[in-house]
């Protein structure tokens, strides 16, 4: 799926094609929201969820990758460079 087929879907529909054709990548916490980022094809997406009801309350898209910087110290390499 393009980007721009994504990003037309309804939000039910964004939910089934992240949890079922989505690579999970990372997660971060901010204050008041989880954030998961997933692959999907060519691009990444961040589903912010809600800490008290879980619910996804929004989807950011992108494909530049400079975006996953705050994502980056929570890889560990330790065991890569031994």
């Amino acid at each position: 799926m393009k980007l721009s087929e994504f990003i037309g879907l309804p939000e039910d529909h964004k939910r089934s094609i992240v949890l079922t054709e989505g690579v999970a990548i990372g997660k971060r916490q901010l204050p008041d929201r989880h954030v998961f980022l997933f692959q999907l094809n060519e691009y990444y997406v961040e589903t912010l969820c809600c800490n008290k009801s879980k619910e996804i309350m929004e989807y950011r898209v992108f494909q530049n990758t400079k975006q996953l910087a705050p994502y980056l110290d929570a890889i560990r390499i330790d065991h890569l460079l031994h």
